[in-house]
């Protein structure tokens, strides 16, 4: 039995967010609503959406490269689609579920934590936030009383139980009859917890909530690497060949910018360098393409359910010209990543004929990486 699997409910069809198209698949924070809930989860257990079966190709799509269980079909309500995510689980049930909303993707993981905790002595348990603001009640736009805020709390989501417990309150329940699953688990006589909610789990749901600032930690990486150069027939730098009369010596492809950005990644996670990864003793990777080993960083970043935001590549050769190239690096690099090519510099100086890059006798890379990480 495994421990934690998280439910997410991606099988609405809300458009508030901006137009026709499904909020949870619209962009956010360099992938899409669904994208950024799924990664504030995974790091912490294994992850199963809910969507309408007409979201197949865009679910798809959305959560590309992400480690995820196969999704469930939703029902006709909110409450029908829980049971089937449940119901999908009884072959391997879980000990605790976390039913996630995808339109709250800022999760900070201390509110899981507070959850998880609440679970060793509830049935099930919700992070809320207690109302500060004076409430009204309005009939025709017009009011007609104030309500006492005295301990009313807005429940947020994860809402977090005993999968076993839950599973049978939502057998038991009348179908479209609950909201939320506290409502229901509530109704089934259930012990449901309330801990400290955060901000950041607001509903994302208007197209100005795409500003919020999500609370994240932020990580910047240095990496350096230098190859030497050999007579030969061209180099491939940032994944682009280019013609040349010297070739770079290397255990891989010798691509001196991809490794440099490969250490700077790896260097943001405190991850040490290319070389632990990709040893250069290891006869799988002679000759390797760079990009391998670039991929492997990023696949890294999002395992820990992060972000590349930005990365700048400091090419030092007298030879050759990188001017002519430095688009296609970057549209390389994005690609690699899976990012927008505006997060991507490339650029290229000299050493003033200095050195041994000076001479012509290898040319060096600088990297830097800015990452987001949970």
């Amino acid at each position: 039995m495994q421990d934690h699997i998280a439910l997410i409910v991606a099988a609405g069809r809300g458009t508030r967010f901006g137009g026709p198209e499904p909020k949870q698949y619209l962009p956010y924070r360099d992938r899409t609503v669904l994208g950024v809930a799924v990664m504030t989860l995974r790091p912490f257990m294994p992850v199963v959406c809910v969507i309408h079966p007409d979201d197949c190709e865009r679910y798809h799509s959305a959560t590309a490269g992400l480690d995820l269980l196969p999704p469930v079909f939703g029902g006709p309500d909110r409450q029908a689609s829980v049971r089937n995510g449940l119901e999908a689980l009884i072959t391997n049930p879980p000990r605790h579920v976390l039913v996630h909303d995808a339109a709250r993707p800022d999760l900070p993981a201390a509110v899981v934590l507070r959850l998880l905790e609440a679970l060793e002595t509830h049935d099930g348990a919700a992070p809320g936030l207690p109302v500060t603001d004076t409430l009204k009640r309005v009939e025709e736009s017009r009011s007609i009383g104030t309500v006492a805020r005295d301990g009313l709390w807005r429940i947020q989501t994860p809402q977090a139980f005993r999968f076993s417990t839950l599973l049978n309150a939502h057998r038991q329940a009348s179908p479209g009859k609950f909201s939320d699953d506290t409502t229901l688990a509530e109704a089934a006589g259930l012990r449901v917890a309330v801990v400290q909610g955060d901000v950041r789990l607001e509903k994302v749901t208007e197209p100005g909530d795409a500003t919020r600032l999500t609370g994240t930690d932020i990580r910047t990486g240095h990496g350096f690497d230098v190859h030497q150069l050999a007579p030969g027939d061209g180099v491939v730098l940032c994944g682009v060949y280019i013609l040349h009369d010297m070739a770079l010596v290397g255990h891989s492809d010798a691509d001196v910018g991809m490794h440099a950005l490969t250490d700077a990644i790896l260097g943001a996670l405190a991850e040490g360098d290319i070389g632990r990864h990709f040893p250069p003793s290891d006869p799988q990777w002679r000759g390797a393409a760079s990009e391998i080993f670039l991929a492997g960083a990023r696949d890294m970043v999002s395992g820990r359910g992060g972000r590349i935001l930005h990365c700048d590549v400091t090419l030092v050769c007298e030879a050759p010209k990188i001017g002519p190239y430095r688009d296609a690096m970057r549209a390389e690099l994005a690609r690699i990543l899976a990012v927008p090519v505006g997060r991507v510099s490339v650029k290229a100086t000299t050493s003033e004929k200095l050195g041994f890059t000076g001479r012509g006798e290898g040319i060096a890379a600088q990297a830097t990486a800015t990452l987001a990480l949970p």
